[in-house]
């Protein structure tokens, strides 16, 4: 992940049965799916996002991310993800 002064990029693989548990943040998020299938839910809303396409999540809006295949995303925040900073991230690497 790469932190600049307004947004910060991640670039983040998945194999396929991984669960980003349900969470929320204050940062717009917009995932580009460069391969493989993810389902998304957001906001009680599933939407399925495959290699080449593109979805934004608003800030505050609740989601979670399942891979349905392996896959390779790219993600960018705006404004930076000062919980990913400070360590404050236990829910994305699996720990409560």
């Amino acid at each position: 992940m790469i932190h600049g002064e307004t947004m910060t990029v991640a670039r983040l693989r998945l194999r396929k049965g991984a669960v980003v548990p349900l969470h929320q943040h204050v940062n717009e998020q917009i995932s580009m799916v460069e391969s493989g299938r993810l389902r998304f839910v957001i906001a009680g809303e599933e939407c399925i996002v495959k290699g080449g396409e593109t979805i934004t999540i608003p800030p505050h809006a609740p989601h979670l991310v399942e891979a349905l295949e392996d896959a390779v995303a790219t993600d960018l925040f705006c404004p930076i993800r000062e919980d990913w900073i400070r360590g404050d991230d236990a829910y994305l690497r699996g720990q409560k």
